[in-house]
């Protein structure tokens, strides 16, 4: 099996309902800590998933967060 697909987390698709909605995707280990961030405007949909560098995702802002648990609606 490719190394690859052995650590590919879950997947998170982020849609914005507002303008300048904010991802961060903070690491693994010992210290958190913020290692990628992105910016969404509204209708802009982003799909991101945990690896072994990414542990969890922040998000700021009015937004739709679609996992295979269901769907939470950020900023209200």
């Amino acid at each position: 099996m490719n190394d690859a697909l052995a650590i590919a987390g879950e997947y998170v698709v982020v849609k914005a309902l507002d303008n300048g909605v904010t991802i961060i995707g903070l690491t693994r280990g010992k210290d958190t800590k913020f290692h990628h961030t992105e910016k969404l405007d509204k209708g802009e949909v982003m799909i991101a998933q945990f690896t072994e560098h990414t542990s969890a995702i922040k998000i700021r802002g009015r937004a739709e967060i679609m996992t295979k648990h269901g769907i939470i609606t950020s900023g209200e």
